[in-house]
């Protein structure tokens, strides 16, 4: 069991990418939240603070009409499964001492276009390559002050140190 840190790194990012790709049989896993910056400044110290990373497979929908076909009265959401399998008290928290919080396209505030301006990075999963895709830091960066919640403002209140 890995001990939990607050301190997010691009090695957490990485188990993240193939956890949600092995499950969802994706090629493409979004990266979102404060914890997106990993992907573009892997040593930003005071966005990495967190206990989770946000993330959801870009097969999502796909993924979730054909489990509406195998029980069309319970309807799963790749969110739900995700918080399931690799959320806050998970085998998988225990295991990497931080979790996965299952998101969709709609839960941080981004612009319209921020996949054009998004950064990506290509990661091993299984012998295969599954694109990871996350906003770009000023795109993280607005769309916290946008939410503004009680968390972030602590965060943008702190810091860092400079060596």
């Amino acid at each position: 069991m890995k001990r939990a840190s607050l301190i997010r790194t691009f090695e957490d990012l990485v188990e993240t990418v193939r956890a949600i790709a092995r499950l969802f049989k994706a090629d493409t896993v979004f990266i979102i939240g404060s914890q997106s910056i990993l992907l573009s400044w892997p040593d930003a110290v005071v966005l990495r603070t967190s206990g989770e990373i946000d993330a959801y497979p870009g097969n999502a929908r796909i993924w979730e009409v054909a489990q509406k076909g195998l029980d069309p009265e319970y309807p799963l959401e790749a969110s739900e499964e995700i918080n399931a399998l690799f959320g806050q008290g998970s085998d998988f928290h225990q295991e990497h001492g931080f979790y996965i919080d299952g998101v969709d396209e709609n839960t941080a505030r981004l612009p319209s276009d921020w996949t054009s301006r998004a950064i990506d990075r290509k990661v091993d999963v299984d012998g295969r390559q599954v694109l990871a895709v996350a906003p770009c830091p000023e795109d993280v960066i607005v769309s916290k002050l946008a939410r503004l919640s009680e968390k972030d403002k602590e965060r943008s209140s702190s810091r860092p140190t400079i060596p």
